[in-house]
């Protein structure tokens, strides 16, 4: 046994003294009842902090106009930092293009987690959306599948697609499943009505697969596993559908949730979530995008833009065409259908049919060419492709082709009817030929007024003669006004421009229509 040496003797009694002198009292020791995590009946369990979500609703079809709002919306809830988005689903589907940009956004988003939640029906391509987010959560008695892409024909029926576009659509399912760790085979049979899946099982190690007939065929190791009986909602000529507890089940879906206040449970979120509402923008932006407001702003601009070209100057006329296609063009880019290259195409369309009224004679190359741009962009605006490829994109662009032409002849509807009253509209009286009206009195000739008071009491326009001149008391571009005598009448230039105070001379008249030339 080892001894304590002297040394360390003196110094643990010199210690022991100099704590009693001071009154030191050792440290006391924590008692289990003291100790949280010693005692497990009074210690509190740390919760994990609780996650930030937002919900965005898709409860319409899918078509570029909700695509793009559902974008905004996404990309909104991406910048605010949230942790989690939950994509409120119930819809019937839509175009397949649109469907695959939505896909395309959602697995790009890497740094929040994204939810499809499920309350009713997620069916064709609201299903394959379902399928692009990090967790499925239904309610039991929801549905989700019948991914099949059908076109109309040109009798009027729906019908299965060519095989190339049902080959693409099968592998970006298949891509997006394997990029969300789900049921290869499951999720290629909501698209594919003729192929049959069936549990297997692994000889060796009990892995449960779910394998397609046309896999199966393809697999080299068939010998290692068990094949069993085919899926009841995967069967022959049938679009994979199931509901919440069968999907579930099946592997499709992660949870299923009987209202919203589990869902944040099960996702360990913030409560109440918020929910992005639809917005006055967005709202405005649905109804300007309608078919038959497209059609009236269309058909006034142009009846406005007609009648500003008409007058000298900005008045009424532009600034309703301005406020109309401002609109239009507005609601498309917030709509997704139309950018900058549509404008400048309906822009230069504008200068064309300018050059053509105001520098060049006549109506040739740069009026119909003008005319083409302008229609062309009214048309392009609506629509993201230039050249349809599917049937389903051709009858969409056949239908925005009908608005905009449906458009032009009400507008030309619309010109032949204000033609009859155009003449008794300020400065609009010089596009239309009204017969002159004669005065005839006791003593008076055809067409001659009875005296000098009666003459004074005539329009302008009746007042003048050819071969009368006078000052261009405004611009004439080449409309305006000249004053003859002490009165002031419209007029119109041969084409050429004149400044104000240019005397000019009346060189033929046909009603209200008076042409003139500078002196």
């Amino acid at each position: 046994m080892v001894r304590p040496s002297s040394f360390s003797v003196r110094c643990s009694t010199l210690l022991l003294s100099i704590g009693l002198v001071l009154g030191a009292v050792p440290t006391p020791i924590p008692s289990a009842a003291q100790d949280p995590a010693a005692d497990p009946e009074t210690a509190e369990v740390a919760k994990p902090a609780e996650r930030s979500a937002v919900i965005i609703p898709l409860h319409e079809d899918i078509n570029p106009l909700s695509g793009a709002l559902l974008k905004r919306k996404f990309a909104e809830a991406v910048d605010s930092d949230v942790d989690v988005i939950i994509l409120d689903i119930h819809s019937p589907g839509g175009l397949v293009y649109v469907t695959f940009e939505l896909m395309d956004m959602i697995l790009d988003a890497k740094d929040v987690e994204t939810v499809a939640f499920i309350q009713k029906d997620a069916i064709s391509g609201a299903a394959l959306i379902s399928l692009a987010c990090d967790k499925i959560i239904m309610l039991p008695g929801a549905r989700m599948g019948d991914a099949g892409e059908i076109v109309m024909g040109a009798d009027g029926a729906f019908r299965y697609t060519e095989a190339k576009s049902r080959s693409v659509l099968a592998q970006k399912v298949r891509d997006t499943a394997r990029a969300t760790g789900r049921p290869l085979a499951l999720a290629e049979k909501m698209t594919d009505k003729d192929m049959v899946v069936f549990r297997a099982v692994h000889k060796t190690d009990g892995t449960v697969r779910y394998i397609s007939d046309k896999e199966w065929e393809s697999m080299e190791n068939t010998d290692q596993w068990e094949q069993g009986k085919p899926i009841r909602e995967a069967g022959k000529e049938m679009f994979f559908t199931v509901n919440g507890a069968r999907a579930v089940e099946l592997g499709m879906a992660d949870q299923t949730v009987e209202n919203e206040t589990e869902l944040a449970e099960v996702l360990g979120v913030k409560t109440p979530i918020p929910v992005m509402e639809r917005t006055g923008v967005d709202t405005a932006i649905m109804i300007l995008n309608s078919g038959f407001v497209t059609f009236l702003l269309l058909v006034i601009g142009m009846v406005a833009l007609v009648i500003e070209l008409g007058a000298p100057g900005i008045g009424i006329g532009g600034l309703t065409s301005l406020l109309c296609f401002g609109l239009f063009f507005w609601s498309r880019f917030l709509g997704g259908t139309a950018g900058w290259l549509e404008v400048t195409l309906f822009v230069l369309g504008l200068i064309f049919i300018g050059m053509e009224i105001f520098v060049i004679p006549g109506f040739g190359v740069a009026g119909v060419g003008g005319l083409g741009l302008m229609l062309g962009s009214l048309v392009m605006a609506s629509r993201r492709f230039l050249v349809p490829g599917s049937t389903q994109e051709l009858a969409s662009l056949g239908w925005d082709l009908a608005t905009v032409m449906g458009a032009f002849v009400g507008f030309m509807i619309a010109m032949l009817i204000l033609a009859n009253y155009i003449g008794d509209i300020p400065g609009l009286g010089r596009l239309t030929l009204k017969p002159q009206m004669a005065m005839v009195g006791a003593d008076a000739g055809p067409g001659e007024p009875a005296d000098a008071d009666a003459a004074a009491l005539l329009p302008g326009w009746q007042r003048v003669s050819v071969g009368d001149v006078g000052t261009a008391t405004s611009p004439l571009r080449p409309g305006g006004k000249m004053m003859v005598d002490d009165y002031s009448v419209d007029v119109v230039t041969e084409g050429d421009f004149v400044d104000n105070g240019t005397s000019v001379k009346v060189i033929a008249k046909q009603g209200t229509r008076i042409v003139v030339r500078p002196v």
